[in-house]
């Protein structure tokens, strides 16, 4: 997710809460709380003071905040350094940072089964 997309982003700011379910075809940014589910094919940004308390399904999603509740990603989920991950995370690519926090299980898709070269 490069920083020259920043555009293509709707952004929830720091100064608001957010209650009810959110869905769309969109990329997502969350510097503020959000108390529901986040089903976005876009991806997910949680900035460090961003908070969802509920489900989450994304493209990608990297997560500097507090997520409480479980996650599923098609392709990478990165939880940095200040992350506090409560839940179960689902995705085909896992990174994380020295310093965050995850409590739950992980399940991660298996990659196509090439074959090895010899």
């Amino acid at each position: 997710m490069a920083k020259s997309d920043e555009q293509d982003f709707t952004h929830i700011s720091e100064n608001i809460s957010l209650k009810g379910d959110i869905s769309g075809n969109s990329n997502v940014r969350v510097a503020g709380k959000i108390i529901g589910s986040v089903s976005i094919q876009g991806d997910l940004v949680i900035e460090r003071n961003g908070y969802i308390e509920g489900e989450v399904q994304a493209r990608n999603a990297v997560i500097a905040g507090k997520i409480q509740g479980n996650i599923s990603c098609l392709e990478k989920l990165t939880l940095e350094q200040s992350s506090v991950m409560i839940g179960n995370i689902k995705t085909k690519q896992l990174s994380i940072e020295n310093g965050a926090l995850f409590q739950g299980n992980c399940s991660m898709e298996e990659r196509s089964k090439a074959k090895p070269t010899v």
